[in-house]
Parts: structure tokens; C-alpha cells; sequence
């Protein structure tokens, strides 16, 4: 396989991080500098300099309360996106960490993951490419935790008492969309207005589809979990860096 996809693999970086550490001279296989587009395979010997390392270890990831009215990604529709919000007014002033901001920081910084428009809660930004795979590369096993409140028809108030037991079961597993079966969830009441959904996927705006599908419409949508990261008492607006023990 190439390089640049091995050591993604090998969760040294990401494929795009890869191509600028070999460009930059900072790879060797089997101790010879390595080549754009190389290709290698299981037995092959990959190092990288301590320059790649101490670039990778400066990089950042921000956890933000998303509010209500800005888009996840760029801008769109005249909307503003999310990281407009990563300034330093806006650091949380219990953050525990001791990393100072700088705006080299906001340099490649991307979301990992979509929060829509009309959604809130936790929403996480990286310029680290490890972090990005394993929160949405194809094969990540990180789930995310959202509390949605809902109505079902007419009825806004203890909803739970009249939406239908198969109904329920529908949203757990066997749903799909875009012509895609969803992968098992976690779908149960957390109060009689308002369900927890644990997904391990992230479709466009899946879960108010999901609600769709059933008869159900979402009111209020936020995130307050990815993987073993709360979204806590940060409030709103507001942000945190990733602590360096802290792990998704």
C-alpha cells in the first residue's frame, strides 16, 4: 500500500500529515528517505524524525459548546462557522489546561464531526489528523451521546405514554437511509419528552431522519458525550482544550 496510507494505519498521523512529513524529508523506510507515493508493505521499517514528532505535539484539539445558529464546518448561507467562535474571550476560565492559546492554533483546525445549524452541544475541533480518524474515519468505533426531545404529532407533553413499543424498537435497529441500513443504536427515554441516542455513525442529520421515519419530531438536539468526553459544565459559546491524559 502507499506510505502515506500505512502510517495512517499505523496511527502515526493521517494520510495528509504523512505527505508533508515525507515531503519535508522526515520519513525513512528501511532507513532510506522516503519518496512521495512510495509504496511498502507489512515488513517494510518506517521511522520518523523528531521533528514530525515535535510538529504533531504542538498541534491542538478544542472541545466547544456549540450554540444554536452556526454551521459545524465552513461558511454557508451567510452562516458562521463554528471555530469563528475559538478566540480567546471565549476560553472557558476553568479549562484545566495549561496549553496557551495562540492563533497558530486556528491553522487547519477542522471539526470532526457535524453538529447541524439548529443542533448544540459538544463539538470537537482538531489540527491532529489521529484525532480526525478516530472520530470519523471509516472505521471508528467512537460512539457519541445526544439527548433529543421530541413530539409525536400533536403531543408535546409525556410523549413516552402514547409513542408505540415497536416504535421505539425501530429506532434501536432497523432504519435506514439513503437506501443504507443503520447500524444498531441505543434509543430509550430519558424523560417522557425526550430520548438518549448512542450512535457509532454520523449520516447528515440522522437522527432528526430517524425521528422522521417514525413519526417523531425533534425540538431540541445536543450532544453531550463523544466517546469517553463529556461536554460537562462547559457552557455555552465557550471552550476548552483537550487535556494531554484525555482520551475519546
Amino acid at each position: 500500500m502507499r506510505l502515506n496510507k500505512r502510517m495512517a494505519d499505523l496511527g502515526l498521523c493521517s494520510r495528509r500529515e504523512a505527505d508533508d512529513w515525507i515531503a519535508q524529508g522526515w520519513v525513512r523506510v528501511n532507513g532510506q528517505v522516503a519518496a512521495m507515493g512510495l509504496q511498502v508493505g507489512p515488513h517494510d521499517r518506517i521511522d520518523v524524525d523528531r521533528a514530525a514528532q515535535g510538529h504533531q505535539r504542538q498541534q491542538v484539539t478544542i472541545l466547544l459548546h456549540k450554540p444554536m445558529g452556526y454551521v459545524s464546518g465552513q461558511a454557508e448561507d451567510g452562516h458562521t462557522p463554528a471555530v469563528a467562535l475559538i478566540n480567546p474571550r471565549t476560553h472557558w476560565k476553568d479549562d484545566e489546561s495549561r496549553t496557551r492559546f495562540a492563533p497558530a492554533q486556528l491553522k487547519g483546525l477542522a471539526p470532526c464531526g457535524r453538529l447541524d445549524i439548529d443542533s448544540v452541544g459538544l463539538l470537537v475541533l482538531t489540527q491532529d489528523g489521529r484525532v480526525a480518524r478516530q472520530l470519523i474515519g471509516e472505521d471508528s468505533t467512537v460512539d457519541k451521546e445526544y439527548l433529543v426531545r421530541v413530539q409525536y404529532g400533536d403531543r408535546a407533553q409525556d410523549v413516552r405514554a402514547v409513542f408505540p413499543a415497536d416504535k421505539l424498537a425501530l429506532l434501536n435497529h432497523g432504519l435506514a437511509l439513503d437506501g443504507q441500513e443503520l447500524k444498531p443504536a441505543v434509543v430509550e427515554w430519558q424523560n417522557p419528552e425526550q430520548l438518549r441516542f448512542v450512535l457509532r455513525e454520523g449520516k447528515k442529520r440522522q437522527i432528526r431522519r430517524m425521528c422522521e421515519l417514525v413519526g417523531l419530531k425533534v425540538v431540541g438536539l445536543k450532544r453531550i458525550r463523544i466517546g469517553q468526553v463529556l461536554l460537562g459544565k462547559l457552557p455555552p459559546g465557550q471552550w476548552r482544550y483537550l487535556a494531554p491524559g484525555e482520551r475519546f
